[in-house]
């Protein structure tokens, strides 16, 4: 693990999930550094209420430990993750470094946002044991972990990681294959590309974009996804997608939502109403 903000966080999310942490980087003054921002963290942290963990801010902070020396930092070590810059032939050298000196059983995970697997890990030794676990910025504060597996990534791999990741705390979700941005970032980029629209077209301020966002669809966002969203509509779903999908201008504004509506809507009620089923029998 290296050391920037995200390095950083992710450090902080191990020790208090009870694990046993090294930090490394090539420069002594990074981690040196590291750690210290790490402690003052954790101390305000401690003063508000908000460490998390079982564990107090001393008894996580002995937890974590720093090397300079990267088969020292690895030695025992079960999980590896990278936090390098969004370089691929940097963190390409890192995991080709790595690939060398681990065993059979290190799970090499990156923390990139953007770069596929089958870009990083292709031709490792290791490649069964790679895949991406790409935390939203910050993890400590913001839960969820995206899964992305190598198409030669070993099933065993992705459900340690994904059994780790809820361990430690964080809310992980598994993408079946790789796919350029991922989930979040599609989904953040169609938003975004939308906002730009509707701010360069004169039909709303930025300020008031944002309102719509902050004070509106984000307020439901942060509690129920948007297919939950529709099954709840007060009307249903079936309502939300006659409406939305036959009105020509939005047909004409977002040409695939209806095509794809139509192909998953009937697949996805079975999903929600078996949810629903399963949830109904636990109450």
């Amino acid at each position: 693990m290296r050391l920037g903000l995200i390095g950083r966080s992710w450090a902080m999310v191990f020790a208090a999930g009870g694990f046993k942490v090294k930090l490394y980087d090539i420069a002594q003054q990074q981690l040196t550094g590291a750690l210290e921002n790490i402690r003052k963290q954790m101390k305000e942290l401690e003063e508000s209420g908000f460490l998390k963990g079982s564990l107090n801010a001393e008894k996580q902070l002995a937890l974590i430990s720093i090397c300079t020396d990267l088969k020292a930092a690895v030695e025992g070590a079960t999980f590896i993750q990278e936090c390098t810059p969004e370089n691929l032939e940097l963190k390409k050298k890192i995991f080709a470094q790595l690939d060398l000196i681990v065993g059979d059983n290190v799970i090499l995970s990156s923390s990139t946002s953007c770069l596929l697997p089958s870009k990083l890990f292709t031709g490792l030794k290791h490649v069964k044991q790679c895949i991406v676990s790409h935390p939203v910025n910050p993890p400590y504060f913001v839960p969820l972990v995206e899964i992305v597996p190598h198409p030669e990534t070993d099933a065993s791999t992705i459900e340690r990681t994904y059994a780790l990741m809820k361990k430690i705390g964080q809310s992980p979700v598994k993408l079946n294959r790789e796919i350029e941005g991922f989930v979040l970032n599609r989904l953040q980029y169609a938003v975004i590309s939308e906002a730009w629209r509707l701010v360069g077209e004169g039909v709303i301020s930025p300020t008031d974009l944002d309102l719509v966002m902050s004070d509106g669809l984000g307020m439901r966002y942060a509690f129920i996804g948007p297919l939950e969203t529709m099954h709840l509509n007060a009307e249903g779903s079936a309502f939300d997608q006659e409406k939305y999908s036959f009105a020509p201008d939005l047909a004409d504004a977002f040409s695939s939502t209806p095509e794809l509506l139509l192909f998953v809507l009937a697949d996805l009620f079975k999903m929600l109403l078996s949810s629903e089923t399963v949830l109904h029998q636990n109450c």
